[in-house]
């Protein structure tokens, strides 16, 4: 008898557009394309009407910029100079004008060091509008304001809302609010740089959604940027379960190369390599477990850890220093991008 699951009950845990159109894009209504720069990826995702309906995400421009490594100054600048060229066509697409005044909103809790990334990013955020008041700015900076208004768990307040106020009173030209995502691939986690123009919902990184700050509800632009900073336990797990594939597989085909045999085992890294792995070497590493579909793994997964509440968010332990790095990157490209004379 064939193993049957009721897909529906699953909701993938991603707020990435790439993960939910998947690497071959295949939807009508949806355009992707990719180009690479050195080591880093970008990926421009066009949503329409149609499309927007098909994979439920919202119509509109993500980009979405992955990348292996932030932790050297080298590799760190790289990063930024792709990300501010990113950004500057993103609010291009928008008709947002160079006179434009912005509010940089930093969403998540700093309590919280994998929700901490919008916050940080506002400490550095070069903010203008008090100098404009006294006309003390030079010309090639904009009317910059910055928020961070905490979560609804400490202020009692949806976010939404808070932000829709402020947005009343002092009037800017469109948003950009920063936010830590969630992501369904580990390798994706503090490697990847999302921004969309349209919008985003606070607190999906932490799998905590509230409503969402978009055109739709401001009446302005919103570019949203976000890093996803987390992965829930079922994705580790059915990833783990997919490398445990791929290394029998590798170490299947390569047992009597020699020069493999010079080589601790433990140090070879098997995803360097094209491994295809076969539905037989599934069925004799798992059994019943290696018959299924990727997507059948994880519901299964799921339907294990939920009932207990083990299916935890999960950070790497170097969260610290990584969102250290990754605000940098992000702040300082905001501010590239908002005023001509702050230099690269």
């Amino acid at each position: 008898m064939k193993h049957e699951i009721d897909l529906q009950k699953y909701q993938i845990r991603t707020d990435l557009a790439i993960e939910v159109i998947g690497e071959n894009n295949k939807i009508k209504g949806i355009i992707s394309k990719q180009k690479k720069i050195d080591d880093i990826k970008v990926t421009a995702v066009w949503i329409d009407e149609y499309g927007s309906k098909q994979i439920n995400k919202k119509k509109g421009n993500y980009i979405t910029i992955e990348f292996k490594d932030v932790t050297d100054y080298n590799n760190s600048e790289s990063v930024k100079a792709v990300f501010v060229n990113e950004l500057k066509e993103l609010i291009d697409k928008n008709n947002i004008l160079d006179s434009a005044s912005c509010l940089i909103v930093g969403l998540g809790n700093y309590k919280s060091t994998p929700d901490s990334l919008g916050p940080k990013v506002i400490k550095d955020i070069i903010v203008t509008n008090h100098l404009f008041m006294y006309g003390e700015v030079e010309d090639g900076f904009r009317k910059t304001f910055a928020l961070n208004p905490g979560v609804m768990g400490t202020t009692g307040v949806e976010t939404s809302e808070l932000i829709k106020a402020i947005v009343n009173t002092i009037k800017p030209d469109f948003v950009i609010a920063v936010d830590a995502l969630a992501s369904q691939s580990i390798e994706r986690v503090n490697k990847t740089i999302q921004m969309t123009d349209t919008g985003i919902h606070p607190g999906s990184g932490v799998g905590n959604s509230r409503k969402e700050i978009s055109f739709d509800t401001l009446g302005i632009p919103v570019i949203a940027i976000g890093v996803p900073t987390v992965v829930d336990a079922v994705t580790i797990v059915s990833d783990t379960i997919n490398y445990m594939f791929k290394h029998y597989t590798y170490t299947k085909n390569n047992i009597n190369n020699p020069s493999h045999k010079l080589v601790p085992t433990s140090s070879i890294n098997y995803l360097n390599s094209d491994i295809k792995v076969t539905d037989e070497d599934k069925r004799k590493l798992m059994g019943i477990v290696g018959n299924l579909e990727e997507n059948e793994i994880k519901q299964l997964i799921f339907e294990v850890l939920t009932p207990i509440g083990y299916n935890l968010m999960v950070t790497p332990k170097e969260i610290d220093f990584l969102m250290d790095k990754l605000s940098n990157i992000i702040s300082d490209g905001i501010n590239i991008c908002l005023h001509e004379k702050v230099d690269n």
